[in-house]
C-alpha cells in the first residue's frame, strides 16, 4: 500500500486530498502515473501532462525513474513559484 497526497489544482481535478493504493512490489513512479491516469476522468485530467507536475516520495523530490515501495508516501503538486 502507498499513500498518495494531492495538492493545489491536482487536488481540485482529482477531487481528493489523498488516497491509498495497493502496491505489492517496487514500481517506477512513471509506471504508477500511467496506471493512475486511467482511474477516473479527474485523474486523467490531472495527469495529462506529468512534466508539469512535481513529485516527492517520503518528502524527497523524485522523478519518473524513482522506485516506489510499499509503505511510501507520494505527493503530487504543481511547481512552486515565488513573486
Amino acid at each position: 500500500m502507498i499513500r498518495l497526497l494531492y495538492f493545489a489544482w491536482v487536488r481540485e481535478r482529482i477531487g481528493l486530498e489523498q488516497e491509498d493504493l495497493p502496491l505489492a512490489e517496487p514500481t517506477r513512479l512513471g509506471a504508477l502515473l500511467a496506471t493512475l491516469a486511467t482511474r477516473t476522468p479527474g485523474h486523467a485530467a490531472a495527469l495529462a501532462e506529468p512534466e508539469k507536475l512535481r513529485f516527492a516520495v517520503n518528502q524527497d523530490f523524485a522523478d519518473a525513474e524513482t522506485f516506489l515501495h510499499p509503505g511510501d508516501e507520494l505527493a503530487l503538486f504543481p511547481p512552486v513559484t515565488g513573486g
